[in-house]
């Protein structure tokens, strides 16, 4: 009869438990969306949603165009540019 060679040593064994309950760890994640509900609830209720409505409202066609740089501020961009890619820091 053969035998199935087991090296327990070799093969990973799961993270021993740390003695936290299951449950616990649940409860945390439950409380944690609890909170971010609840922040989220209180914005609106401070602030209201006028901005937030604003802002999906508003075309982005109508956002106005930035004025163009100046021409030495063109060229300072440039430069600052091309030495970040000659230093491997790219943009």
């Amino acid at each position: 009869m053969g035998h199935a060679v087991t090296h327990d040593h070799d093969v990973p064994q799961p993270p021993r438990p740390n003695g936290e309950h299951p449950v616990v760890a649940v409860i945390a994640i439950v409380a944690i969306i609890l909170a971010i509900l609840l922040i989220s609830w209180a914005r609106v209720e401070v602030h209201g949603t006028g901005d937030i409505e604003a802002a999906i409202a508003e075309p982005a066609a109508e956002a106005e165009a930035p004025a163009p740089k100046p021409a030495d501020e063109r060229e300072l961009d440039e430069a600052v540019t091309s030495s970040r890619w000659a230093t491997g820091l790219s943009p």
